[in-house]
Parts: C-alpha cells; sequence; structure tokens
C-alpha cells in the first residue's frame, strides 16, 4: 500500500485523535463493515484517504470538518448484515442513523452535519452541498471496493 502524503498523516493525526478515544466511537470496532474489514477501520481509512485525495489534487478544505465527518459517516452501530426489524434498505437509511448517533455524542457543524448525511450521494437523492461531503463521499466508494473485493484497507489499523 501507498504510504500516506507527508501532511495527511499529520491532518488526520490533528483532528481524529479525540474521536479514537471516544468509547462510543470505538464501538464501531464491534461490526464488520465489507469483507472483514470493522467500521472503524473502514472510517479510518476513508478519513485518510479524503485527506490523500483533498492533497493530492490541492482542494482547499476545513480539515476538522474533514476528518470528523469521515470519521463519523457510518456511526450506525449495528449489524447491518441483520434486518432485525430495521426499516428500509441499510444503503438509503444509513447515514440518517450515523448523524443522528454522532449527534448525541458530539457537537457537529455544518459540514461535518453533511458529510454524514450524504457520503452515499448519489444513492441518496439530495447532493452534497460543500466540497468536504463531496471528498468523503468518493473517499467512501474508493475504499469500499478496495474492502469488498478483499483488497486490503487504504490506511488500515491492524
Amino acid at each position: 500500500m501507498p504510504e500516506p502524503h507527508s501532511g495527511t498523516s499529520a491532518l488526520f493525526e490533528r483532528y481524529a485523535g479525540e474521536l479514537l478515544r471516544s468509547p462510543d466511537v470505538r464501538k464501531m470496532d464491534n461490526y464488520v463493515q465489507h469483507a472483514d474489514v470493522t467500521c472503524l477501520e473502514h472510517c479510518v481509512s476513508v478519513a485518510h484517504m479524503s485527506c490523500a485525495i483533498s492533497e493530492k489534487l490541492h482542494i482547499r478544505v476545513d480539515g476538522g470538518s474533514l476528518v470528523r465527518g469521515a470519521m463519523l459517516h457510518d456511526f450506525f452501530l449495528y449489524d447491518w448484515h441483520c434486518k432485525n426489524g430495521r426499516k428500509g434498505l441499510h444503503g438509503f437509511t444509513h447515514p440518517k442513523t450515523a448523524l443522528l448517533n454522532a449527534q448525541k455524542c458530539f457537537e457537529l457543524n455544518s459540514r461535518e452535519k453533511d458529510i454524514i448525511l450524504k457520503h452515499m450521494w448519489p444513492l441518496t437523492p439530495v447532493p452534497p452541498r460543500y466540497r468536504e461531503s463531496f471528498i468523503v463521499g468518493a473517499a467512501d466508494k474508493i475504499c469500499s471496493v478496495m474492502e469488498t473485493l478483499r483488497l486490503g484497507t487504504v490506511y488500515g489499523m491492524k
């Protein structure tokens, strides 16, 4: 795997630490997201990939919102492989659940809310409002494909 660009890990370290220390965020490690990758590992990969995309393409971003939104975009805290009485299809409903969970645990700004709620676009109908939301959505799709095809995580925690 390629190493993150020098500024990428610094950006991640600067804004992800608080979330990674949170017992609530650590619960994501109890749920498998794609193949054998947990939700927490997936979110860490998406956050790193988002930083790499913004840096490589020289896109000015709110770094805190980018990393925090990426880290919380799949904060739904359930096993999506089991229906367990949930209504609707996971792909369409989990952004709202993740946002509700994140709002219970953390104070979020408008960019972070938009990232979480709209990261599944175009599957979900309303497009992202901010460049950070587009970046996290793209990073999520890249990481999801790699994980599903068992190509590994982009920036794994293992």
